[in-house]
């Protein structure tokens, strides 16, 4: 069993219960947040079902299951991010909060990166929670994925943020979903190209009926990090 928690704020998505499987099934303790304790409750049940004997994953309402925790990941649309954010932010406070938000609009002609203020929604978290370290990840892959899957993801995890050691703690947490650590890909500011990149695979999987992700190639892992 992993000693630190993980709160999955928005862990009632697709998404969130998604991310939430692959961490529990990895051994880490997860606490399942939502608007809705309810709702938490509920999918922690599915994603206790999920990922099978001796996972640990409780339910709380967000604020709740934040401040329970050292690690939050941030799984919620774009839409309502700034006010459940600024809600938030005294929980947040001295936290490592990692962005899994996508900033995506959607017309006749597929998916798109929404202009975002501050040039991402990791950078606006940042801004909202300057006491918290942010660092962005796990934006691209499959929610069906990462539900149905068996076995490692075929992808790698890019990883951004200002602070090195939180990034490091990151792209290890990468390893329960790939198999492999979280690949650097910069400073926080990155984020406003990492963001919108996920627009890109959603209309490569809606031309190609498939679930696309993304992999780097000549990266060579030390298997210490793992």
């Amino acid at each position: 069993m992993k000693s630190s928690k993980i709160a999955v704020v928005g862990g009632t998505g697709p998404q969130g219960k998604g991310l939430a499987y692959r961490f529990a099934a990895a051994g880490w303790p997860v606490v399942i947040g939502s608007r809705s304790a309810e709702r938490a409750e509920e999918a922690a049940l599915e994603v206790r079902r999920r990922a099978g004997d001796g996972a640990v994953v409780s339910a709380a309402d967000n604020a709740s299951a934040a401040a329970d925790c050292p690690i939050i990941l941030l799984v919620v649309p774009y839409n309502g991010h700034r006010e459940l954010v600024s809600e938030l932010a005294p929980t947040f406070a001295g936290k490592l909060v990692v962005s899994c938000v996508n900033p995506l609009g959607f017309d006749k002609s597929g998916a798109y990166g929404l202009d975002v203020e501050e040039g991402s929604a990791a950078e606006q978290l940042r801004d909202l929670v300057p006491d918290a370290t942010v660092v962005a990840a796990f934006h691209h892959l499959s929610a069906i994925n990462l539900w149905e899957h068996e076995g490692p993801l075929p992808e790698d995890v890019l990883v951004c943020g200002d602070d090195r050691s939180a990034k490091d703690e990151v792209a290890r947490l990468a390893v329960a979903i790939t198999g492999r650590p979280g690949i650097d890909g910069g400073a926080l500011r990155v984020a406003r190209q990492l963001e919108p990149l996920t627009a890109v695979l959603i209309n490569v999987n809606r031309r190609y009926k498939t679930r696309s992700g993304l992999a780097v190639n000549g990266v060579v892992h030390d298997p210490r990090a793992a």
